[in-house]
């Protein structure tokens, strides 16, 4: 099993087992803090061999730096099934898209979203958070 994609995003959706992201981020800028980011998506693609087949239960976390929990850990419902419907089959993809409202930020610092399934961590998403400083408009978000 091998995530092949895991991103925080604008919006993200399944259309026919493609994954289509828009507006992938890393990091959330507010003027003051608590802040409420109110949407966004976690998308992610998960790819599947033929010894993954089984069921398997993926279990997604966010924590702040100090690892304390910024939001209670969600366990995708139900379970995923993996099944291969032939030996000639060499992988199958499944996506992975869900929508959070209404984040809320305490204070700025970075943030880790953390994909596990079977309790064996997967993923790490990191995400910034930080203040807008006043004078520091033109130097854009990598700064």
């Amino acid at each position: 099993m091998h995530c092949q994609i895991a991103t925080l995003a604008d919006s993200a959706s399944d259309y026919q087992g493609k994954l289509c992201i828009l507006g992938a981020f890393d990091m959330i800028c507010a003027r003051q803090f608590p802040v409420v980011h109110p949407f966004c998506t976690l998308a992610l693609r998960i790819l599947f061999e033929p010894s993954d087949a089984g069921t398997h239960v993926f279990t997604i976390s966010c924590v702040d730096q100090g690892g304390n929990e910024v939001l209670k850990p969600l366990t995708l419902q139900p379970a995923m099934e993996v099944h291969f419907p032939s030996s000639f089959v060499p992988f199958l993809t499944r996506n992975v898209v869900l929508n959070l409202q209404n984040i809320r930020f305490e204070k700025p610092g970075l943030i880790q979203w953390h994909l596990s399934c079977n309790q064996k961590r997967l993923a790490t998403i990191p995400l910034r958070v930080t203040q807008l400083e006043e004078g520091r408009g033109g130097i854009g978000p990598a700064g």
